[in-house]
């Protein structure tokens, strides 16, 4: 009797399984991966969302956080943080999903199978860093994202990893979507997002996402965009390890 129910639950467990592997692979196909979307899709954002944690279990990666509760409620947001890993992305939007923000990314992002489908229909953009007049539309794109109360926006104010993990340079355009969708900006930090290749499968590997400030609105649209880059770039370099910009810091001390 017991073995009957111990074979029963099994293949429930298969069923399960393989069903949720059939819905994943193939439902993403019915997505137009030319189309940009401007409704957000609670369905795949429960796919990319499990995947993601499955995700996370199978690389032995452990998110630990600091400073959500000054994530304002009931109000979209600009979600600016600093890019280390090719990981940051997934860890991020895994520990945000309450949020449901949508990222801007660079194109060959969108050329993933599956997830990047997957992302297109979550109103994740596309932003061609080479064409000022085309990164100018996905700005457009996003504050009407958020004005229309769609999603948040979240954005690498860097532009591109910084492979040597030093903090790069910002473009301040990007901060014009919290000045005209009039939202605050939550300025938050990643570290250890790159050490996830070199530990895996051997160690865990702990990352931490700080919320350092959160900008109001108020602030955001009455301040020049250089002054708010500088502002969320000077909170940034003095939460990441001293060692990673340490002349950058002596300059700024001086």
């Amino acid at each position: 009797m017991l073995e009957n129910i111990l074979w029963i639950l099994l293949w429930v467990a298969v069923a399960i399984v393989g069903g949720y592997l059939l819905i994943w692979i193939i439902t993403p196909y019915f997505i137009n991966p030319k189309k940009e979307y401007n409704t957000d899709s609670k369905f795949y954002r429960w796919l990319l969302y499990s995947s993601t944690g499955i995700a996370m279990k199978i690389c032995r990666i452990k998110i630990i956080t600091t400073g959500f509760e000054k994530i304002p409620e009931n109000t979209r947001f600009l979600l600016v943080c600093n890019h280390r890993s090719n990981f940051d992305p997934i860890v991020s939007w895994h520990t945000f999903r309450k949020y449901n923000p949508s990222y801007i990314s660079k194109p060959e992002n969108f050329n993933y199978p599956i997830y990047g489908r997957i992302i297109r229909r979550c109103c994740f953009m596309e932003i061609d860093r080479k064409n000022p007049r085309n990164s100018m539309t996905t700005i457009l794109r996003a504050i009407d994202l958020i004005k229309n109360d769609t999603v948040s926006v979240a954005v690498y104010p860097e532009g591109t990893r910084s492979k040597k993990l030093k903090l790069l340079k910002f473009h301040n355009g990007v901060f014009k979507i919290a000045q005209k969708a009039n939202v605050p900006i939550v300025v938050a930090t990643i570290q250890g997002s790159e050490l996830v290749r070199k530990n895996y499968p051997w160690k865990r590997t702990d990352i931490h996402i700080d919320i350092l400030d959160v900008i109001p609105a108020e602030t955001a649209k009455s301040q020049k965009t250089e002054e708010t880059a500088d502002y969320c770039r000077s909170l940034m370099l003095h939460a990441l390890p001293r060692e990673e910009n340490e002349a950058e810091l002596l300059a700024l001390e001086a």
